[in-house]
């Protein structure tokens, strides 16, 4: 791999990129995409799937939502008994595709809906708009799929209400032309949230009585009107009709979630839980104010399900090739002009749920890096890949640094301090061919496995699944990869450390070029030298997985 980056230490061969040089780029395209040096089987997802061994498995978003969770939640589904929600509402758009290509765009209802043996769970830590989910509910009906008891809604999950989603849009109203808009979907997930914080909020468990259900919703009424007098554009005796009529239809999907989640474990049930949104939106992590209104991340999880954080056994972050992010707040890596309207159009980069295109940048490892931290990820899931495929040069933002020239080892909490970074990157070369056929690793163009594999290295989470497409089946499965002695030996300051270290591949390129394919069993015990170097590969990789 020839990365150009800019770091500290030796510079031959390398060059510095920063942020300034690159936000007006104009597109690197090419004319017409060739077809891949060879041609691979197309296989269906279900059928050629390793096994995914976790019982309890999690899966969140890693950078500013919209990276592709509920394609994989989906193609996991097949696996596991119950899919469950734990945080968020219908601000969460997680769009997804059956095996005959039909377009599913979900809100409420977890993505695992499509396997007729999954049971679909909505956590206590979900606001639920329940016009919204029966409206999801019946979509899916007519396309015929049934949700009939496998729906399951917790008694403890917050209602959301119009009131909220007026609330919302009259406070977004209220920052128009102050340039602090937060740029919320005006779902009314915050209000809802915040009706939860106050201890007025309404949960589902309080549609069983019909009699003081009026009263609770006039009394969360006089907030909004109190606050917005004549602009609070809301009619509660409306509300408490539809909701009555509602709540008949609801009870069936009601259940102590907690109870049945916890007891789905200890009976050895297989169990999925979809994250929504992602941890940059974070309320207690991500780029304050411009959030949503939960946790996105594993502690949202915790306490979204009531199930113990002990109990999961992997945590898979799901990854964007390159990053998007929809409404207003700092983004580093952001790319704009021509180039950011072209990927924009390749990847439909449209919200699922407001249809607002979304802002275009560049893969932001700092920013990945803090989040694996904070979610301690086992797993990566990298998507659109296939996206990139028309670019000469790809970049990675590998660090920040500061106006004054300070590197910044993580993402800072000031905003004005994180507005004013400049990124700089790594360059990598395209690989300009078509790869959305492509199902399997050694089937990907040199180019494309080693921008996977250097994203890999420099996270130090293993990226399992590729995504080259939109359908079901468009994934690769990538093989777990071991780190090339020589990268460890600098690390462990050996003498061998002024041994070429740039790794392909997870092996460095002066072991490639001499490579025997001879096993590391003949070389287990000894210490590393150069000519033992040579030998320690197997297909380009060193067998030897530390």
């Amino acid at each position: 791999m020839q990365a150009s980056f800019a770091q500290t230490g030796s510079s031959a061969g390398r060059r510095v990129l920063d942020g300034s040089s690159l936000r007006n780029s104009q597109p690197l395209l090419f004319g017409g995409l060739k077809k891949v040096h060879r041609q691979p089987r197309a296989v269906s997802v279900r059928s050629s799937a390793e096994k995914f061994e976790p019982q309890v498995c999690v899966v969140l978003g890693t950078q500013w939502g919209d990276e592709g969770k509920g394609k994989l939640v989906d193609i996991l589904a097949q696996q596991y008994e119950i899919v469950a929600r734990a945080q968020g509402g219908a601000n969460a758009g997680h769009t997804i595709y059956d095996e005959q290509g039909n377009k599913y765009a979900l809100h409420l209802v977890p993505s695992g809906i499509l396997n007729p043996k999954t049971t679909c769970v909505i956590g206590n830590g979900v606001v639920v708009h329940l016009p919204s989910l029966f409206e999801e509910v019946e979509g899916l009906k007519k396309k015929g799929i049934s949700v009939d008891g496998r729906l399951l809604l917790s008694d403890r999950a917050h209602l959301l209400f119009d009131l909220h989603k007026e609330i919302d849009g009259l406070r977004e109203a209220e920052l128009a032309g102050t340039g602090k808009q937060i740029g919320t979907t005006k779902r009314g997930i915050g209000p809802a949230y915040s009706s939860k914080a106050t201890r007025n909020g309404i949960r589902v468990c309080d549609l069983k009585n019909l009699q003081t259900f009026p009263e609770k919703l006039q009394k969360l009424a006089m907030d909004g009107s109190k606050r917005f007098a004549d602009g609070f554009n809301y009619d509660v005796n409306a509300d408490v009709q539809k909701h009555t009529e509602l709540a008949k239809s609801v009870q069936p999907l009601v259940t102590d979630t907690v109870e049945y989640i916890n007891d789905a474990y200890d009976s050895g049930k297989r169990i999925l839980i979809e994250g929504a949104n992602a941890t940059m939106l974070d309320i207690d992590f991500g780029t304050y104010p411009y959030v949503t209104s939960s946790n996105p991340s594993i502690g949202g999880i915790a306490t979204g399900l009531g199930l113990a954080p002990n109990k999961i056994q992997a945590l898979v972050g799901v990854v964007k090739a390159y990053t998007t992010r929809v409404g207003a707040g700092p983004y580093p890596t952001e790319i704009f002009g021509t180039l950011a309207e072209r990927l924009r159009e390749i990847g439909r980069e449209y919200g699922t749920t407001t249809g607002r295109p979304r802002r275009i940048g560049w893969m932001d490892i700092v920013a990945l890096r803090y989040v694996c931290r904070i979610n301690g990820l086992t797993h990566l899931n990298l998507t659109k890949l296939d996206v990139l495929s028309e670019q000469d040069e790809i970049l990675i933002g590998v660090r920040y640094r500061s106006k004054d020239g300070e590197i910044l080892a993580s993402v800072p909490a000031d905003l004005e301090t994180l507005e004013g970074v400049t990124v700089e990157y790594e360059t990598m070369p395209g690989w300009k061919s078509d790869i959305s056929k492509v199902r399997r690793w050694e089937d990907l163009p040199q180019a494309a496995r080693d921008y996977v594999q250097r994203i890999e290295d420099l996270i130090g989470v293993y990226c399992k699944w590729i995504g080259v497409g939109p359908g079901r089946d468009a994934i690769v499965n990538k093989p777990k990869m071991g780190k090339c002695w020589a990268l460890r030996a600098q690390r462990l300051n050996s003498e061998l450390g002024d041994v070429p270290t740039d790794v392909s591949q997870g092996a460095c390129t002066a072991c490639i070029a001499s490579c025997t394919g001879a096993p590391w069993d003949s070389h287990r015990g000894q210490a590393p030298t150069r000519s033992a170097l040579t030998g320690v590969l197997l297909r380009g990789w060193c067998v030897y997985n530390w």
